[in-house]
């Protein structure tokens, strides 16, 4: 069941936004022309009273709350130099938004659940550096307790009355993601073919389209063998609904040959 939380977590000024971004692995942060990117895109994005992630990189069921309190990020990546394990984001814990969420969230058959010590993985703190390096704002991770488009959607339009509180709602993943596929240089056609069939479904808020992507895009499933990438559009998507038509892309272009599209709505 959808609740307004009883009380703001701030005056409402000016709604948020809600985005979609492409959070890359970690040596994407040593892409200058991203990094930029990212700093420009924070920089026109009124400033979020509290940040609320859902990330690629995190699944659990029922749907969980990370740490409500600052604790030790998650450095969910192997094999990379010491210095990507080294990176530190010492944002502020979320309480009083994690309290909204579960409000919200929680219902009939709809269990939401605690787990403390989890910190934001790096579909959550790699973006936010470059976005936000001070690392001042409360930042909130929740979990993707499905892949299921249409259940996703759902989450966002409970959550969406945060954004008239202040609170950027960020789904974090990559617009194409098949490691296996990258077997050459260049940007590979089954990228290209999903990220401008994606860019149109998003321009015309093709949202069926965009639900069933798997079979009425091309090379749809090349581009996501597994959905848990593309998956947090569809809460954005869902916290966005009514004003799907103001969506814009603010980052596009490849990386290592994977669409980087980065989305906003309002």
């Amino acid at each position: 069941m959808s609740a307004t939380p009883a009380t703001p977590l701030v005056p409402a000024s000016e709604r948020m936004p809600a985005v979609y971004l492409s959070h890359g692995a970690p040596p994407l942060a040593d892409d200058p022309l991203w990094r930029g990117q990212l700093a420009d895109w924070s920089a026109d994005l009124p400033r979020p009273k509290a940040i609320l992630m859902v990330s690629a990189h995190w699944e659990e069921a029922p749907l969980a709350l990370g740490a409500v309190e600052t604790v030790p990020l998650v450095y969910d990546f192997w094999g990379f130099p010491a210095h990507y394990y080294e990176v530190r984001y010492q944002a502020p814990g979320a309480p009083t938004l994690a309290d909204s969420v579960r409000k919200m969230l929680r219902g009939a058959g709809h269990p939401v659940q605690d787990i403390p010590d989890r910190g934001l993985d790096h579909g959550a703190y790699v973006p936010l550096v470059e976005m936000y390096p001070n690392a001042d704002i409360p930042v909130l991770q929740i979990s993707m307790p499905t892949l299921d488009p249409q259940k996703l959607m759902e989450i966002g339009r409970k959550l969406a009355p945060l954004r008239d509180e202040g609170v950027l709602i960020v789904g974090s993943g990559f617009f194409t993601h098949n490691l296996a596929a990258l077997r050459h240089s260049g940007v590979p056609g089954w990228s290209v073919e999903f990220d401008d069939w994606g860019q149109r479904a998003l321009a015309a808020s093709d949202v069926d389209a965009l639900l069933d992507f798997e079979n009425k895009s091309p090379a749809g499933r090349l581009a996501h063998p597994r959905t848990e990438h593309f998956a947090p559009l569809f809460v954005t998507l869902g916290a966005s609904e009514g004003e799907l038509q103001t969506g814009r892309s603010v980052i596009d272009g490849f990386w290592m040959g994977l669409a980087k599209r980065s989305v906003q709505f309002g």
